[in-house]
């Protein structure tokens, strides 16, 4: 179930594909499967339907769940990518040098890909509903072979310093106690926010939506942002000063 060499190098164009599907939705109109309207007006009507709340109730709380879920997704990108630092978060290739374990790294593996999850689940809300179906299965049984693929390739170079942490601290859920000791890494915290921007613009497309359910705006908030994290990343330098899940 491990991803491939040619999967982990076409990672972010691969998941980008899944959520571009899952906002497209083609076979909506292609076969007449499903519905155009977008996951938060569905489940807000459902919940007024079902008496637990009026439909503009209902809307404000989902966003607020997409909101917090998109916010946490910007945080995990972010200090994951300050303590693993931007070259090797976008690095083409595994690469191993040292183990990591600083910042959030302390207390959870995968950090980069749990925060991509987040993302994902919170641009769901926007999405149609077969289309964040769509989305959220296929990242994360993409998540899931990338990892494994990681982690069988740092324990082969690293050895049992890695086994160690392995042991130490959960793949995906955080376990506050028992961290290992820090590292002593530095975090770039500058350019973790210039090469995470795709999240960033997850969060204020949300907020825009918000404020006045322009969706087609939302988007191309979402977009941008995508753009512009795709420009900076390509001039961002490699580095393999450090070892952890990256992506």
């Amino acid at each position: 179930m491990q991803a491939t060499a040619i999967e982990f190098r076409l990672r972010m164009a691969i998941n980008s594909v899944i959520i571009i599907l899952g906002f497209w939705a083609p076979w909506i109109e292609g076969w007449n499967f499903g519905r155009r309207s977008p996951v938060i007006e569905l489940l807000a009507l459902q919940l007024s339907r079902f008496g637990i709340g009026s439909f503009s109730a209902g809307t404000t709380a989902l966003l607020i769940i997409a909101l917090v879920l998109a916010l946490i997704a910007a945080l995990l990108r972010i200090s994951g990518a300050a303590w693993l630092s931007p070259g090797v978060v976008n690095s083409i290739n595994m690469v191993a040098g040292r183990v990591m374990a600083d910042g959030p790294y302390r207390y959870v593996r995968n950090p980069l890909y749990i925060g991509l999850w987040c993302m994902v689940a919170a641009l769901a809300f926007l999405m149609p509903a077969t289309g964040a179906i769509f989305s959220l299965v296929l990242i994360t049984v993409f998540m899931i072979r990338l990892t494994l693929g990681e982690e069988a390739f740092l324990s082969t170079q690293l050895g049992e310093p890695y086994e160690a942490y392995l042991r130490a601290v959960p793949r995906f859920i955080p376990r506050l106690r028992g961290a290992p000791t820090s590292s002593g890494a530095t975090p770039q915290w500058l350019r973790a926010c210039v090469a995470e921007l795709i999240p960033i613009g997850t969060v204020v497309g949300i907020i825009v939506y918000a404020r006045n359910y322009d969706l087609a705006l939302a988007g191309r908030i979402i977009l941008i942002g995508f753009g512009a994290s795709v420009i900076v990343r390509a001039f961002l330098p490699g580095s393999v000063l450090s070892s952890a899940p990256q992506k």
